[in-house]
């Protein structure tokens, strides 16, 4: 089923198709003041769309593009469409982070040096509480 929500007259689509989880993603390394809520993305659709079109990003949120398996190219994402820089952070299966960069908009695209199955994308503020081989953990809310 389709819901609708009649203040903004859109359509939200069912978890199903939309492929969005909420979730609570934290440094265990170097734990955050304060953890980010991300959008969970494992849908196409979810990780076509992105953060492409957003007006802004707040400094707690975020989204995280999820793959089935670690993969230099599946993990690759461009930044066209973008209206504010964020930062990048790639993480492997097992949880760690593997590679990150301060992702400016409208370049061509970014890719991680070692293999990834997640991306982590927020507000730049942030690019400097992770660094390579911390441990990431990831809670549904």
């Amino acid at each position: 089923m389709v819901n609708l929500v009649p203040e903004y007259n859109a359509i939200i689509l069912p978890d199903w198709i939309s492929g969005v989880k909420k979730v609570k993603l934290q440094n265990v390394s170097h734990p955050l003041s304060q953890p980010c809520e991300v959008n969970y993305c494992t849908s196409f659709y979810a990780k076509f769309i992105g953060l492409m079109f957003q007006k802004e990003i707040t400094p707690f949120s975020g989204i995280v593009l999820v793959e089935k398996h670690d993969s230099m190219i599946n993990s690759t994402i461009h930044m066209l469409f973008m209206n504010f820089d964020i930062s990048a952070i790639w993480i492997n299966q097992s949880g760690f982070v593997v590679d990150k960069v301060i992702a400016k908009r409208w370049h061509l695209a970014y890719a991680p040096r070692q293999a990834a199955n997640r991306v982590f994308e927020m507000h730049t503020q942030h690019y400097d509480d992770f660094s390579i081989g911390d441990q990431i953990s990831c809670e549904t809310l």
